[in-house]
């Protein structure tokens, strides 16, 4: 099974070092030729998210849903939030939230949820007021009360942007596969979290979700985004592979319970620490079912 994977790790390196660096770049003979690709590497390119196997209930032995924080001020994580500012870098480089944006806004991924349950689907439309704010200037408001027409000049817009996301909070579920006798993590959801827009900067701000995707949903999209790979810049991950390969640092902060999945901080409050500790506590109740099955 471990050279198995190892293969398939190789693979995918040599496929991202082919497809993921700037196409033509040390044989462009002008700028606008840096990134496209020639007839021939159109018609190499085979590049597609690894494809999840089917796994049969059956074959399902133990599972646990958890919930995890993935905080981004952690140098582990910077792939998923920089770059944030995109006035002076390529069209090729863009973090993980502009992807999503970007993506929602074009229809690529069409569905959006306002819970991780993906209970109740919403449109661009309905998490614009957890996206935006728009506010009037008093002297705007003179205005109005004037009679006369509101000026752009006395609106201000602010807009949630990269910059201002601080997490991302993602739902997957750990189960053990019992024919390959494997504990595997299939990741179901996402979710970027920033400071409430009303609030934003103030002491009352409160972190918000702005919204779910459904992961598989958006793998298509997140495997052509590419993330930077500060050891070799020629063989950039896609954010596809970062996350189903937990390139990153988490921390759970609720798991499926009896108590209708109550988070850890309303059973362990007001003590950070201890919130860290139930969350290795559940981690290592999780690895340790497969350890026990090799125990005899």
């Amino acid at each position: 099974m471990k050279i198995k994977n190892f293969l398939l790790t190789v693979t995918a390196v040599f496929t991202v070092s082919g497809v993921f660096a700037q196409a033509n770049i040390l044989n462009a003979k002008s700028p606008d030729q840096i990134g496209v690709k020639t007839e021939a590497q159109k018609a190499a390119d085979n590049d597609k998210p690894l494809e999840y196997g089917y796994v049969d209930d059956r074959d399902v032995l133990f599972s646990k849903m958890t919930w995890e924080s993935i905080v981004l001020d952690e140098r582990v994580n910077f792939p998923l939030y920089y770059p944030i500012d995109t006035n002076n870098i390529g069209s090729n480089r863009r973090s993980l939230y502009d992807v999503l944006m970007k993506n929602i806004q074009n229809g690529n991924i069409e569905n959006i949820y306002d819970d991780s349950y993906f209970s109740a689907k919403r449109t661009l439309k309905d998490i614009e007021a957890a996206l935006v704010k728009v506010d009037t200037t008093e002297l705007g408001i003179e205005q109005l009360n004037a009679g006369e027409q509101l000026s752009a000049e006395y609106i201000n817009r602010r807009d949630i942007t990269a910059a201002d996301i601080t997490e991302y909070r993602i739902k997957g579920l750990w189960y053990f596969d019992k024919r390959q006798a494997e504990l595997k993590y299939r990741l179901l959801g996402i979710a970027p979290v920033s400071e409430d827009v009303n609030f934003i900067g103030t002491e009352d701000a409160d972190l918000v979700e702005l919204f779910w995707v459904f992961f598989p949903d958006a793998r298509e999209v997140l495997h052509e985004a590419k993330a930077f790979n500060n050891e070799n810049s020629s063989m950039p991950y896609s954010f596809d592979h970062i996350l189903n390969s937990r390139r990153f640092n988490g921390y759970i902060y609720k798991e499926e319970n009896v108590q209708g999945d109550r988070k850890i901080n309303e059973y362990v409050s007001e003590n950070a620490l201890m919130q860290l500790l139930e969350s290795d506590r559940i981690k290592d109740k999780i690895r340790d079912f497969e350890l026990d099955m090799w125990t005899y």
